[in-house]
């Protein structure tokens, strides 16, 4: 529509005009961007309404703010708005109305979720049932089998649910938390890796990412939100501003030694040194609590990210020696030797030397000491919401970004395979209404946290984001047809080279670059259901393991499979990698396998 709205309006004045000055009026009686929102309320659409084409965002604020244009996928008219109005709203807020919907017309490879960070604070809400607090403790790298170290956890299993079959969209560290942010699968983030243009803090904040994340919703709700420790990989505490949504913000860079790290406190630079009281986990439990005491009565979510048991696996002072003797699980997986059916990739790796055995017993026993101090931090955030007397109105989450492979497979400590020892992590959760000791073997994804840190504080999800809430399973309650299968999406890292990225020597920048025999497999897309595990290589090799035979992921038997069967296996994975917010998702994740368990 190429006329000026000006005209448009004088030309429509018989027809329209005390409807259209009734607009005008309601909507200058507010915030510009507020108007524009409750104008497009007025006129029927909602949040979440994207697929029925009542969109609020997708279907009415954005063809708004682009020149008022109808959106080809509405099914209700778009108000007309002043377009003053429209440039206030703009000048205030240059990022409002960035939904999904605009990515997702000018690149199929990002669909972006669709909550926008208001460019003021909301009114604060009252803590309530109805609004709870979350503190969700995300560490780096943790396995399922160094829970056994976290006396803390153990008891938040006896008290709550645990997910026995939670994992992750991808075994690295950037493209899961881009996940667990988003509530989006890595083809829709556009987060592949932890470096480059398709990976790191900064391609995160170039597609968008940033001000669409579960902190943005909450705070946009009225929630305090809080993020302490790691954000994403690239992100420089004296080059980047704290990120959007977030009402207090304590965030390292290369915080994975725990000591000799900077932290950008809501954007100061506070350095740390190497004394005892310097430890980055110590640290971060101190601002955690002393957030914790200062919400005032208002409802919080906080996001405490450790670097352990990251690499280089440094413990506490205090815990340095604990754990005398320990040695890694020797797994029927460890040093196994592959056959002839091995991918490519892994199929030479020579088996373990004594030497690498004693450094990676090493590594073990280190990361062990190192959560030590993670799980005394937990213990001492549950003191300071049992202070406040909220303990029986917060929800507590443990979980990991990947899991850890330590001798496995015959590779050296590393991550980034499809193999369960680094997709599958722990997911253990306390508070209202949660079942004390359940075990659910339920299929979830880390994209699913988005969905249920906004169900279980009572703030509206959206229709883009590709998780399901776990909220239901949370209650004791069995959904009837719950998802079959989950995605994991991997593309190989990028190296150094002269002549652009190759194979050999990895980028000496990235802390997650994969050391020597570590394991490197290629971009790979993985589909994961209760029985089975199928990856599709980008180099053209397949690998399939019946986990009911093979639940150690020893024997690929792929080429044992019908055709029907590998036809199946292929159209259901294409059909998840191809996927677009919560209803196309979840439908995805229902695959009929042809004579599969």
């Amino acid at each position: 529509m190429k006329q000026s709205w000006s005209r448009i309006t004088f030309l429509c004045a018989t027809a329209l005009g005390f409807a259209v000055l009734f607009l005008g009026t309601r909507v200058l009686g507010q915030g510009p961007c507020d108007g524009i929102k409750s104008a497009c309320i007025s006129a029927g659409f909602v949040p979440g309404g994207a697929g029925s084409g009542n969109g609020l965002w997708r279907d009415c604020v954005n063809p708004i703010l682009q020149g008022g244009t109808h959106s080809r996928k509405s099914t209700k008219a778009v108000p007309l708005v002043d377009p003053q109005i429209v440039a206030a709203c703009k000048a205030q807020d240059p990022n409002f109305g960035h939904s999904g919907a605009a990515a997702a017309a000018t690149s199929p490879q990002a669909s972006a979720p669709p909550t926008t960070v208001p460019a003021t604070p909301p009114k604060a809400l009252a803590s309530s049932a109805q609004h709870p607090n979350i503190v969700f403790v995300l560490t780096d790298d943790l396995a399922a089998n160094l829970l056994q170290f976290m006396p803390h956890v153990l008891q938040m299993q006896k008290g709550g649910v645990t997910f026995a079959n939670y994992f992750v969209t991808d075994s690295l560290c950037c493209p899961s938390r881009s996940s667990i942010f988003t509530g989006c699968f890595p083809h829709n983030t556009g987060i592949y890796r932890n470096r480059g243009e398709d990976g790191g803090y900064s391609a995160f904040m170039n597609r968008g990412n940033e001000s669409h994340t579960f902190a943005a919703a909450l705070w946009s709700a009225g929630y305090r939100t809080a993020m302490m420790g790691k954000y994403l990989n690239g992100y420089e505490p004296a080059q980047n501003p704290p990120a959007a949504g977030w009402t207090s913000w304590d965030v390292a860079g290369n915080g994975y030694p725990g000591f000799h790290y900077t932290l950008n406190q809501n954007g100061q630079l506070v350095a740390h040194g190497k004394q005892p009281s310097d430890y980055l986990t110590d640290v971060l439990s101190e601002l955690a609590v002393q957030f914790i005491r200062q919400s005032g009565g208002q409802p919080f979510v906080i996001e405490v990210a450790t670097f352990a048991p990251h690499r280089p696996y440094t413990p506490a002072p205090r815990d340095a020696g604990a754990f005398p003797g320990l040695k890694a699980p020797r797994t029927p997986a460890y040093d196994a030797s592959p056959n002839s059916n091995t991918p490519r990739w892994l199929r030479q790796q020579p088996p373990l030397a004594a030497s690498d055995m004693v450094y990676i017993d090493e590594a073990f026993r280190k990361r062990a000491q190192s959560v030590l101090a993670v799980d005394a931090m937990i213990g001492a955030l549950q003191a300071a919401v049992a202070a406040l007397g909220q303990e029986k109105n917060t929800y507590f989450v443990f979980s990991s970004d990947n899991g850890y492979h330590m001798g496995e497979y015959r590779l050296m400590p590393g991550k980034m395979t499809a193999f369960d020892t680094d997709i599958q992590v722990p997911l253990i959760i306390t508070g209202p209404g949660v079942p004390a000791g359940l075990k659910l073997d339920e299929m979830a994804e880390n994209i699913d946290l988005y969905p249920t840190f906004l169900e279980l504080t009572g703030v509206e999800s959206q229709a883009n984001v590709d998780g399901h809430s776990l909220a239901l399973l949370l209650q004791g309650q069995k959904p009837a047809d719950w998802r079959k299968a989950i995605l994991v999406e991997h593309r190989g890292p990028l190296h150094e080279s002269r002549h652009g990225p190759r194979h050999g020597r990895p980028e000496s920048s990235d802390p997650d670059a994969p050391p020597v025999k570590s394991g490197d497999p290629p971009t790979y897309e993985a589909l994961r259901a209760a029985t089975a595990l199928y990856v599709e290589y980008a180099d053209g090799d397949r690998e399939y393991h019946d986990l009911v035979a093979d639940p150690y992921e020893l024997q690929n038997s792929f080429s044992a499979l019908t055709a029907e069967q590998k036809s199946a296996l292929h159209a259901a994975l294409a059909a998840m990698q191809n996927c677009h917010g919560a209803g196309s998702c979840w439908a995805a994740q229902h695959p009929e396998l042809a004579g599969q368990k």
